[in-house]
Order: C-alpha cells, then structure tokens, then sequence
C-alpha cells in the first residue's frame, strides 16, 4: 500500500464535504433531501437506509484524510456514489426524460462520480489490481463523465433562469445575466474538456465557479436561518460538486494550463 501520496486540497475538500453529508443525515436520520432522496416514502427501513447511508458518507470522509485508508476509501467512494446515481438518479431520468431536472439532478450527482473516479485512480495507479477502474483508458472516461455532465447543469441556468437568478445575491446587479453566464461557462468547461482546449484550465475555472456560487448562494441563507436543513444540504451538496470538478482539475496536474490537445492518455500519477 502506497503511504507516500499526501492528501491533495481537492481530496480535502471532498473528504469534508462527505463527512459534512453524513453528520447531517445522523442529526436528521434522513437522506439528503432532493439530491440523495429515497423513492416511496412508505418503504420499510427507510430511517435505517438513512443511517447506513450517513456511515458510508462519514467513513469514506474520514478515511480520504488518513494516508493508510485512503485507498478504500476511495474506493468505497466511488461504489458509493456509482450506485446514487444509477438507483437514485438514473431512473427519474427514464422516466421523464423531457425534464431538465431530472437530467441535472444526474448531472450533479456524475460530477462527484467523476472527481472520485479519477480520485481512485490516483490512489491505486501503482497496483495491478482493478487496473481496468483506474487505468487510461479510465481515466479518460472520468474525464468525459465529468465533461458531458456541465452541460446539464449549464443548461439549468437557461431553462430555470429566473429560478436561478432569484438564488443571486440581492447585492450583484444583473442576477438573470449572472444565471446566463455561469451556466454559459458550464457548458464551455464541457467543450474545453471535450476537445482538449486548455483542458485543466477549464476543469479548474468550473471548480472555482462551483465554489464561489456555493460561498455566495448558500453560506447568507445558512447565515439568515442557521436551523435550515435545506440551506445546509445545499451547502454540503455544492460544496461536493465542486470538489469533485477540483480533483478532475488536478488529474491534469502534469499538463500545463494552457495545454492543448485530445484529452491524454497517461494515467493520473499518484
């Protein structure tokens, strides 16, 4: 087990954000609302399901910031928000594909599965094992993942514009411009990544959008009504979207930020 790979600053923030979704689901024994939320509410068990849930997050938290542990649980991570999107999120999508939100809310949640796909292959590229999980060609699909997952998001901001602007900050003038722009640069991630433009520069200005949207959007409403579940959930839930676009960004750590070209083919180095 490799010991030396220090927990990089998105791994960080990734780690804290789990932790931060399983605090919540213990204090509040449910799931996280929209984002994690279980269908049929009459389904035995679902308190239950809540705290396993709340675990797994809190454990794979921890265990990204101790160096012995971080390749399960990177691993355990991984697993677990493959499944979250497959059984939570994939199946509104079929159902109503015509709807944009169903088709963000995968968007989201893929975004995270991305960052902690390539998060995994940072941590086990020096083992045979699972080498089909984190070789280059996996490494390239997370990016392609993380890439086809923007415009869902980006579009959001154009379909919901009014939706979106509401949530900008009274004090920035213009909120629908604002809704239009950021969502302008989602999808501008998505074909800078695609096609190699600057690749870990647009990675790394997706992850920095995310952020400042998730300090400006929802650190004031946590700060007007501290008893708000939704504002926290949304907090932690934004805070894991970014990260996850920030470890994608650092998968490109050994090209330069002004690199063009198809996206590479060499594994993430540890």
């Amino acid at each position: 087990m490799d010991r030396s790979r220090p927990v990089s600053p998105a791994q960080f923030a990734l780690a804290l954000s789990m932790i931060a979704l399983g605090c919540l689901g213990f204090i509040h024994g449910d799931v996280a609302l929209v984002w994690q939320h279980i269908p049929f509410e009459q389904l035995p068990g679902q308190r239950l399901i809540a705290y396993a849930c709340a675990a797994i997050e809190l454990a794979a938290g921890v265990g990204l910031l101790i160096r012995g542990w971080a390749r399960h649980a990177s691993a355990l991570l991984l697993v677990f928000m493959l499944l979250w999107a497959l059984l939570l999120k994939l199946p509104p999508l079929l159902i109503v594909p015509t709807m944009e939100a169903t088709w963000l809310g995968l968007g989201e949640i893929t975004v995270i599965l991305a960052g902690s796909w390539l998060l995994f292959a940072a941590c086990w590229h020096d083992t045979p094992r699972f080498r089909p999980l984190h070789g280059a060609a996996a490494v390239r699909c997370a990016r392609v993942l993380f890439a086809l997952s923007l415009p869902t998001i980006g579009l959001a901001h154009f379909i919901y514009g009014q939706q979106t602007a509401s949530l900008v900050p009274a004090w920035l003038h213009w909120p629908l411009g604002w809704a239009y722009l950021t969502g302008a640069g989602s999808i501008a991630a998505c074909l800078g990544v695609l096609l190699g433009i600057w690749p870990r520069l647009a990675a790394m200005l997706e992850a920095l959008m995310l952020g400042v949207i998730t300090v400006l959007v929802w650190m004031p409403a946590i700060v007007a009504t501290p008893s708000d579940r939704t504002a926290w959930t949304a907090l932690v839930i934004s805070a894991a979207i970014a990260s996850g676009a920030w470890l994608v960004a650092e998968s490109y750590r050994d090209r330069a930020w002004l690199a063009v070209g198809r996206i590479p083919a060499a594994a993430v180095a540890g």
